[in-house]
């Protein structure tokens, strides 16, 4: 699907509001509200737009420590990669998991209450997953930056 100058706005505007309503979104992209709510479900049923969501302060819930962790498997077979993302995808601390380049095979992002919660975590979960190696990690200290809104380029300007 060839996303248009409309789209983007649409895409752009969503991602700052999610909450945003028809209305209120159409007069933003220059749009009336039907062919607006239009292009926002035509984005929704092909897939541009997978879901909406609220974005939650971890640390009002307690979820204070986060965990920047590098995995090493011992096989690289689809069998053991699909065994452990499974597992992976099983575990609610797991907020990110991508497969990399380089020296090791995952790289995971863990969101998790304490240190201690973590030491388990570690011990209990993921030095238990199938074909695990090497594990790395690296505890962040400060947030620096994270952006939750995707760069929208509008197609005339590339």
């Amino acid at each position: 699907m060839k996303l248009d100058q409309i789209d983007h706005k649409i895409l752009r505007n969503l991602q700052e509001n999610a909450r945003i309503t028809n209305a209120e979104l159409a007069e933003r992209v220059g749009l009336s509200p039907t062919p607006c709510l239009r292009r926002l479900r035509r984005l929704e049923t092909d897939g541009i737009i997978k879901g909406y969501h609220a974005e939650v302060n971890r640390e009002a819930l307690g979820v204070n420590v986060t965990v920047l962790i590098l995995v090493k498997l011992e096989r690289e077979d689809d069998i053991s990669l699909k065994e452990f993302e499974a597992a992976v995808k099983s575990r609610p601390e797991v907020m990110e998991c991508h497969l990399v380049t380089g020296k090791f095979d995952y790289f995971l992002r863990v969101a998790i209450p304490t240190l201690s919660a973590y030491e388990s975590f570690l011990s209990e979960t993921i030095l238990r997953m199938p074909n695990v190696a090497t594990v790395e990690s690296s505890f962040t200290l400060r947030e620096v930056e994270q952006k939750t809104v995707l760069p929208v380029t509008d197609p005339r300007s590339v």
